[in-house]
């Protein structure tokens, strides 16, 4: 449906970026299978489209539609077994024994630059993967994994340490498949800045065209691509300074796609745009004020405040997280029960936190000789005083609102708080070099909870995305029995034990878990949106020929 609201490209600036990516835009409407342009609202920029090198949301986003994996969960979510998962760069697969499994690439895959696909890809991209030198953030997933190894061109056979209920998950959810002829003559420890990642070639369904810094990133959909022609011609992802202006985007009909809308007041503003349809999906974010366990800039002494568990008990319960998210996010919020969002099975309200009790922190603190010595309000042992840094990212509005109330909770109790907003590509810097005091993160949860949790919160992840560098032994070892675990129940159970145990460590103050609402122009048709990843099935939308606007075509 076109909309009648007038377009005041003028009012701003940052829609200047359409501009940008050439010329003057005419209607003309496209009777090809595949038609009109999709422009999303990307939250901030990535640094680099390598999947390996990054977990990045927006990289993450534009990575599905590039780069495949030999196959993909299915809108159930089942993660254990092979049941429901949907072939991609595999054709087929079968087990070869108990600890082996092997995979038959499609003969029809093809490079963007018209080489075939073959098994030596697979087996480079684990070898990749699982390397320290190139620190993917999916590494810790691979551990149990022995080897993959190409038995012929087309044939890649993967053995593994351990036999457990997500063998297959874990074989091929985490990792997009890479050109092994374009990335192997790259030094590794140059793969974060390499210039492949800006101008990446892929398998997948869409082609990468161009990216504009600071503007946009430009695919177009392979018309020869071996799984079907995708339904849109062009995909465009424009960055925006910060949610709010994404929104007022959104609402002046100047983009498609809002894929996440995080606070009521913003879900009331695009219900009032009569060319926007919400869609509601199940959540698989969670945000937590993270602590860094280990000195701001040097990894190898402790953290002088944060490094103390008692210290950061004390700070937990100083915070009431059930008030803060009804006050910010009402009924699209909830206190999650440790770093876990509602998407996964996990979830349980009943597993044991660390209550909202003041005067508890504060005799925590009075005992650990945290005192107002001097009477200025703010507590200090030995000259030092109690005070520490927030980053937030200058992009996200709710966390930054989150960051001031945060500081005022910390004020009333003696702590004195500073908040710094930074670009997403800054904080990234900051947090994986563990140059920062503490920080509000949103981390995503994969289908599974072996994923996010090891990856972020279990010593494999340290060097990776595990920025706290929270190490806990018998945290490790409840998640490993409860990965290996028979039964879903047993499971369940471990998984319990392991949650009460980081949450009574205090590495993170688990602050919230969102449900999701992305807003989608209602000229796109069959929309569907898996929980884990809201662009996973983007090839499938449609928009008519008879739906297309303005900027569906842009004369170079």
């Amino acid at each position: 449906m076109l909309s009648a609201m007038p377009r005041r490209y003028e009012l701003l600036p940052v829609v200047l970026a359409v501009v940008a990516l050439g010329g003057c835009e005419r209607r003309q409407l496209c009777n090809a299978p595949d038609c009109g342009t999709l422009v999303d609202a990307a939250i901030g920029e990535p640094g680099t489209l390598l999947p390996a090198s990054t977990e990045e949301i927006t990289a993450r986003d534009v990575e599905e539609q590039l780069f495949l994996k030999l196959a993909d969960v299915g809108m159930s979510m089942n993660t254990i077994g092979d049941e429901d998962f949907q072939p991609l760069l595999a054709q087929k697969w079968e087990w070869d024994g108990p600890l082996t499994l092997v995979f038959h690439i499609d003969p029809r895959a093809r490079w963007h630059d018209g080489q075939p696909v073959t098994a030596v890809d697979v087996a480079f991209t684990y070898d990749a993967y699982s390397d320290s030198t190139v620190a993917s953030p999916y590494r810790a997933q691979l551990k149990r994994l022995a080897s993959v190894t190409a038995r012929d061109s087309l044939t890649a056979v993967f053995r593994f340490r351990e036999r457990y209920p997500e063998m297959f998950y874990d074989a091929v959810y985490h990792m997009r498949v890479l050109p092994a002829h374009l990335l192997r003559s790259v030094p590794r420890e140059q793969w974060k800045t390499a210039a492949f990642g800006r101008q990446p070639v892929g398998d997948g369904p869409y082609r990468f065209v161009s990216w504009q810094a600071g503007q946009a990133i430009e695919l177009r959909s392979d018309t020869t691509f071996f799984l079907g022609r995708p339904g849109i011609r062009r995909l465009i992802w424009r960055f925006t300074p910060d949610l709010g202006v994404a929104v007022t985007q959104l609402v002046a009909d100047q983009v498609d796609v809002r894929e996440q809308l995080v606070t009521p007041t913003m879900i009331d503003r695009v219900r009032t745009a009569p060319q926007v349809k919400l869609y509601p999906f199940a959540g698989n974010t969670y945000t937590c004020l993270a602590f860094n366990l280990r000195a701001n800039g040097d990894t190898s002494k402790a953290n002088p405040i944060f490094g103390d568990r008692e210290l950061r008990r004390a700070l937990t319960m100083a915070v009431d997280r059930a008030s803060l998210v009804k006050s910010t996010l009402g009924d699209i919020g909830k206190v999650p029960p440790g770093p876990m969002s509602s998407l996964l099975w996990i979830w349980d309200p009943e597993i044991r936190q660390l209550p909202y009790d003041t005067a508890q922190a504060a005799r925590i603190l009075n005992a650990r000789g945290w005192r107002d010595h001097d009477g200025d309000g703010v507590r200090d042992r030995d000259g030092q005083p109690l005070a520490f840094r927030i980053l937030v990212p200058s992009t996200s509005v709710l966390r930054r609102q989150y960051a001031q109330l945060l500081q005022e909770q910390y004020r009333v109790i003696g702590v004195h708080v500073e908040i710094d907003a930074l670009d997403p590509g800054a904080l990234q810097q900051r947090i994986s070099s563990g140059r920062f005091d503490s920080a509000i993160l949103s981390r995503s949860n994969d289908p599974s909870p072996s994923s996010g949790i090891t990856q972020t919160w279990t010593r494999g992840g340290i060097g990776g995305s595990n920025y706290t560098r929270y190490s806990s032994p018998e945290f490790d070892r409840l998640v490993d029995r409860a990965i290996a675990a028979a039964s879903r129940d047993q499971a369940r159970q471990l998984w319990r034990a392991a949650m009460e145990t980081i949450n009574a460590d205090a590495p993170a103050i688990f602050l919230y878990s969102l449900d999701n609402v992305a807003g989608i122009h209602r000229r796109v048709a069959d929309v569907q949106i898996r929980p884990d990843s809201w662009a996973a099935l983007l090839r499938t939308w449609r928009i008519p020929p008879d739906q297309q606007i303005d900027r569906d075509r842009v004369e170079r």
